[in-house]
């Protein structure tokens, strides 16, 4: 895969599979078919799975012309993969478990959670590779072992011992060998593990944790031999899962909508570290990849939240706790939700905008919506509001602020802060109104029924005010104060999902039909301000739709995206709807929002909660 090194050609790749948990290849040359599977067994139902730090790489090869062929495979990993840049210094060693050969390789310095920032690759640490001792295989660490494979078929047999080393083009790498023979009509299958383990992952509040798979201290090759023993069960497990959500995707929305959300899944769960706080809960920290490097961001986790709350809300839930613990501080001192619990992986107060010193550029109504919002959601998927009792002063806080300011919000910033500023925001308001229904709920379910009954009068007449303030002609404005526009309501997803019901259905439809005139040949533009969208809105704007025609009206041009985009990175959610290309934006968790329209079906995703698996 991919041109390195250049120097030696290719095997011609044939297929190319994403599934849920597996990505597969095939490789045909020389009457020898090889296929290459990555599995991560990713299933959000369970904790401790989710958060053991391995994936596993299968060969399986044979031959395709009736001729035996003898076939070896050489798995060649550089150094730079435990470093952020070539300069540094790194050590390699080798161990054995009860079951695997490890190389493992990482940073001299190992300065534990030393930095923060974006676009930044971990430097304490080690990559481990793990072979089978019973698989038949060789390993080295040494420079360039792709060249003497290349050459002889071999490794070479002495490891270099010249350690610290910096981690550039001559530096030692880890590799490994299978031999597997004359290779005939019979399959011949070989695999390993990859991993990368931390003593320590997010420092929360000047506290360093501990990955969620070691809350209970289990050691690395303790892990790594448990990983090992359970590879048939994992492959046959993690299949049967790819099937039947592959399977019901499909039936929610279609095959088109299918190919969106296995494409997001795994991206979005990977852009988050599981940790233990110090009884053991599990928090999720979410990193805003590619766009400030800020965690905990709170309009990251709200567009990510449908994949949490089709699967796992107790995920949600380890998400909001670390900012309603911060919110309770008294070094917060607004009356509004904060964006962010600083740079990752440092969750040490916000950064953003003014941090916590001033309210410029910070985004009150939008964060304060989102949270009022999902502690609701969390609250309804698990049956209990203990966690809005245990932070109730807060929550009531930001309902207060929402009920003054959410109706026709004053100029600032919104989850799509890369649009700038806007003054009497629609969709926001949207938001802040139904944050108002949500607090509502939330009273209702703590028994606070005076309480309930003011906040659920005062949403439902702002509804019916801001029907007025917005519509014109055929269609819902972008800013009240701005004729001529229109925006994608993509806020009003909610009023379904969580059944507030305080705008009428033909507000949506009015929407939908509007948008399907605005079509461009990649999507729906996020507003009449640009030609860009976002995918993670898209497909909530689309769930919208009254009917499937309307909604795959709108799919449709994003799964031609996908395909098309001439932009190689991984999954964005920020592009042109003309030209396909990337505006910005990568390798961001907001995309497990695709997973709103299953979110939607409420069998289904009743379906998929009652897979929780208990943790040990």
């Amino acid at each position: 895969m991919g041109r390195n090194p250049n120097k030696i050609p290719a095997m011609q790749q044939t297929t190319h599979t994403v599934a849920p948990t597996h990505t597969i290849y095939e490789f045909h040359q020389d009457g020898v078919t090889l296929r290459l599977v990555f599995m991560t067994p990713a299933i959000l139902n369970d904790l401790d799975l989710l958060s053991r730090p391995v994936t596993y790489l299968t060969w399986t090869a044979q031959s395709s012309d009736g001729s035996p062929h003898q076939v070896s495979i050489l798995l060649d990993v550089n150094p730079l993969i435990a470093v952020n840049d070539s300069s540094q210094t790194v050590t390699t060693f080798r161990n054995q478990t009860s079951s695997l050969d490890v190389l493992s390789v990482g940073s001299q310095e190992q300065k534990i959670l030393n930095r923060s920032g974006d676009n930044l690759r971990i430097d304490w640490g080690y990559f481990r590779l793990a072979i089978p001792r019973d698989e038949n295989h060789t390993t080295s660490i040494t420079p360039h072992p792709a060249q003497t494979f290349a050459a002889t078929g071999q490794l070479p047999i002495r490891d270099t011992m010249e350690m610290p080393e910096t981690a550039n083009r001559s530096a030692a790498h880890l590799a490994t060998v299978f031999d597997l023979g004359s290779v005939a009509a019979q399959p011949v299958t070989r695999h390993l593990l990859v991993s990368y383990t931390e003593s320590y992952a997010i420092q929360y509040l000047q506290r360093n944790l501990r990955p969620y798979w070691q809350r209970n201290n289990m050691s690395v090759e303790e892990m790594l031999d448990k990983a090992e023993s359970q590879y048939s069960t994992l492959e046959a497990r993690t299949s049967a899962f790819d099937t039947e959500l592959t399977a019901d995707l499909i039936k929610s929305g279609g095959e088109h909508y299918a190919a969106i959300a296995i494409l997001s899944y795994r991206q979005a769960i990977a852009a988050h570290k599981l940790v233990a706080d110090a009884n053991g809960d599990p928090m999720l920290f979410a990193k805003e990849n590619f766009s400030n490097g800020c965690i905990a961001t709170v309009d990251v986790f709200y567009p990510s939240a449908p994949i949490f709350l089709f699967f796992a809300p107790k995920l949600l839930e380890a998400q909001l706790l670390p900012v309603l613990e911060y919110s309770s501080l008294a070094r917060w001192k607004f009356p509004f939700s904060p964006h962010d619990l600083g740079q990752y992986p440092l969750a040490n107060g916000q950064v953003y905008g003014g941090g916590e010193k001033t309210d410029d550029d910070q985004m009150p109504v939008e964060e304060s919506g989102n949270m009022l919002i999902l502690v609701d959601a969390v609250a309804r998927a698990e049956s209990t509001p203990q966690l809005a009792k245990r932070y109730w002063p807060q929550l009531t806080k930001w309902a207060e602020y929402l009920k003054e300011k959410g109706l026709d919000p004053e100029n600032q910033l919104t989850t799509d802060d890369f649009a700038g500023h806007v003054a009497h925001n629609s969709n926001l308001s949207i938001k802040a109104i139904d944050a108002l229904a949500a607090y509502a709920d939330l009273a209702h379910l703590l028994n606070q029924e005076a309480v309930a009954k003011q906040y659920q009068t005062t949403s439902k007449a702002m509804a019916e005010k801001w029907i007025t303030m917005a519509q014109e002609g055929d269609h819902y404005k972008l800013a009240f104060n701005s004729p001529g526009t229109w925006s994608q309501k993509y806020n009003l997803v909610w009023d379904q999902l969580l059944d507030y019901n305080l705008f009428p259905k033909t507000v949506r439809e009015t929407e939908i039909s509007f948008y399907l005139k605005k079509l461009n040949r990649y999507g729906l533009p996020l507003d009449s301000r640009a030609d860009y969208t976002k995918l993670d809105w898209s497909v909530w704007t689309a769930t919208l739709a009254s009917t499937p025609e309307q909604f795959n009206s709108l799919i449709d041009p994003i799964y031609l995206w996908i395909n098309e985009t001439p932009t190689r990175v991984p999954l964005t959610d920020w592009y042109d709807t003309k030209t396909g290309k990337q505006v910005g934006f990568q390798a961001r968790s907001v995309v497990g929002g695709v997973f709103i329209k299953a979110l939607a079906d409420k069998q289904l995703t009743s379906k998929w909660r009652s897979k929780v698996t208990p943790q040990e």
